[in-house]
């Protein structure tokens, strides 16, 4: 029998057993083509320049490249272990480590590249869909067509070939540094096993809980004030960071199996089989798995958060261009606001029409202020903000004293949280008259051109605010000063009022805005994101879920002989598979419940900058990943099923 003989008998021999192998190859070239096909889509960037796709496209590809190859060496590790016996026989015979090589590296080019062109074949049938959804979700106008593309092909090509020398790469180093005896012993070693848990492991466990425990504590503080200066939130930030990453690892070193062992001691000894396949199991094990898991859930709760994050974004485009355009149409020009008028009046649609008369002060609130964090861009002693009449608001009556805010964002609620009352100083040119905060209202009244985005509206009394339009200061006053806000009467004319606002031709475009359009740009921008986002946590959530499944596999052959043990004493499948159960409820259940706290906790100190709703984006993500996620641990309670039938 010549060589080449011998590699394809010994390739339809163990076909059988590459179908983990080639499951993570073809799943990963059809994820990578699919997402990469995106960047080279003409549909992607042709449609009237609304968003510029394969930028940003092209920039999450390195990321994917990198989840991508690390899944395949990974899987690749699995494979090679498995055949661990058969290269030893190999040597045994009188094979050179140079020719085993040479064997493997053919098997492995026949199986890769056909696994990788059928990868690809999956990953170009179901672009069209994936471009499909991106439309959708970004509302964009454009026709998806299926398209092949011959650079995403060839960057395809690239990617997984350097891959393929990596792998093989690694393949060489293995047989080259393992021994007969080695080699026959690596599937039947296992993990290391202390019987006993040490005093070294307790203060491990307790202390990876304080981290963990003291990171959610000072991400809870990070913008109610404690933290008043820019520098100091930067290095709480990062000290977060580190305790909870650090706490993680330390919880998989000696937290998990700390917290277990005072669960099996409160049984005082009298453990039941499903005590033995699951806590016992997951004490000995989870402690060596320990960076493998710190670094799955890290990186599980990174995906999760910006996932969140983005669909918040997404979630609060409408109520957020609610705040930024009060009206169905903002326009801030007499002229622009007559051109409008008449032009539907032309088209007979019927609107309501408001005027608001705006002007700029400076106000002193130091004194309001729950906390005062230092801020380049806000002073709080002199913090520039629009002042309208209360005759403007209907509904609204104030003494000449007295001064009531409205029209505040989430993020500033977060950063200068206003008390219920309070003396203030209104600032004109000259004149600086003292007032009484009176309160702060919710609603916006002005649009984003007077408010920056978020600042508070003042409304005083209206001889008040004459003395200030008359000391007006003109260095910080706003090029118009007067708003009118145009609402369409019926809801059906409202598109057809929203084309002609886009046709009419303005003297500044930039001093008006469509409440419509605002909410459509602000989707388009987050859903592109929001896309990216969703399409790398899934890329993440089904590798390291197929890496816990592969780590489960692994484990059960290594068990195999304990179950054969455990048939014999009369435990029938059922008593195995209940303790099974058990144990990949905690070995899936533990980074998932890990990954989600943290991710809960790093959206809820930060979601107020990126939108005005956090609960339902929220739990709609982790619900979806959590049942995403739960399919792995199912599958490998099948596998271990399967192992219990041949066990015995």
């Amino acid at each position: 029998m010549n060589i080449n003989q011998l590699i394809l008998r010994n390739f339809k021999k163990n076909v059988k057993n590459y179908y983990l192998y080639v499951f993570a190859l073809v799943f990963s070239a059809a994820l990578y083509f699919a997402f990469v096909t995106l960047q080279y889509d003409p549909a992607l960037d042709a449609t009237k320049g609304s968003i510029k796709g394969g930028a940003a496209v092209r920039a999450a590809s390195v990321l994917l490249v990198a989840i991508v190859s690390i899944f395949l060496l990974y899987a690749n590790t699995i494979f090679i272990k498995r055949r661990s016996k058969e290269i030893g026989l190999f040597q045994l015979i009188g094979m050179t480590k140079t020719k085993i090589f040479r064997i493997l590296t053919v098997e492995n080019f026949m199986l890769y590249f056909a696994s990788l062109i059928v990868g690809i074949l999956i990953g170009f049938s179901f672009s069209k869909a994936v471009i499909m959804i991106l439309f959708k979700i970004t509302d964009t106008k454009g026709i998806a067509k299926l398209h092949f593309s011959e650079e995403a092909l060839i960057q395809t090509l690239i990617v997984f070939g350097a891959i393929y020398l990596l792998i093989m790469t690694m393949n060489y180093l293995f047989i080259k540094r393992q021994t007969i005896l080695a080699l026959f012993r690596v599937t039947s070693s296992t993990e290391g096993k202390t019987k006993k848990i040490s005093i070294l492991e307790i203060i491990i466990g307790i202390l990876g809980i304080i981290f963990i425990a003291s990171g959610y504590y000072i991400s809870a503080k990070l913008f109610d004030g404690s933290f008043t200066s820019m520098n100091a939130l930067a290095i709480t930030m990062i000290s977060i960071l580190a305790l909870v990453i650090i706490g993680t690892y330390l919880f998989y070193k000696g937290s998990v199996r700390f917290l277990l062992n005072l669960m099996r001691k409160s049984k005082n000894g009298y453990l039941t089989i499903n005590d033995v396949l699951s806590l016992s199991s997951i004490m000995f094990r989870m402690k060596s798995n320990a960076l493998l898991l710190t670094v799955i859930t890290t990186v599980s709760a990174l995906a999760i958060g910006f996932l969140c994050l983005s669909y918040i974004s997404y979630y609060s485009a409408e109520k957020s261009a609610g705040d930024y355009v009060p009206n169905d149409f903002a326009i801030n020009n007499s002229k622009d606001a007559a051109s409008f008028k008449a032009a539907l009046d032309r088209k007979k649609i019927a609107y309501t029409e408001k005027k608001i008369d705006v002007i700029q002060v400076k106000a002193n609130v130091k004194n309001i202020l729950e906390n005062d964090l230092e801020s380049p861009m806000v002073d709080s002693s002199a913090m520039t903000i629009p002042m309208i009449s209360e005759k403007s608001v209907s509904g609204v009556d104030v003494a000449p004293n007295e001064t009531l805010f409205t029209g505040y964002n989430n993020m500033l609620q977060k950063t200068m949280a206003f008390k219920d009352s309070g003396r203030i100083e209104l600032k004109g040119k000259q004149k600086v008259i003292p007032q009484k905060f009176v309160g702060l209202n919710r609603k916006f009244l002005l649009p984003i051109y007077f408010t920056g985005g978020g600042l508070p509206t003042a409304i005083v009394d209206n001889s008040i605010f004459n003395k200030f339009k008359q000391d007006a200061d003109p260095s910080i006053q706003k090029e118009s000063s007067l708003y009118t806000g145009i609402d369409i009467s019926k809801e059906d004319d409202l598109p057809k009022a929203n084309e002609l606002f886009g046709e009419m031709k303005f003297s500044d475009n930039s001093l008006n805005n469509s409440r419509i359009e605002m909410a459509a740009s602000q989707k388009q921008n987050m859903g592109l994101i929001m896309f990216i986002v969703a399409f790398l946590g899934l890329a993440f959530l089904i590798t390291s879920g197929c890496i816990l499944y592969f780590k489960q596999m692994d484990e059960s052959e290594d068990e195999k002989p304990n179950y054969t043990i455990l048939r014999k004493l009369g435990f029938t499948e059922q008593d195995l598979l209940k303790g099974i159960k058990i144990k990949q409820l905690f070995n899936f259940g533990i980074p998932l419940i890990v990954g989600l706290l943290h991710s809960y906790f790093a959206v809820q100190s930060g979601w107020f900058l990126f939108g005005t709703e956090v609960w339902t984006p929220m739990i709609i993500v982790m619900i979806v990943y959590t049942a995403l996620y739960s399919i792995f641990g199912i599958l490998s309670v099948l596998y271990y099923k399967k192992i219990i039938k041949e066990a015995l």
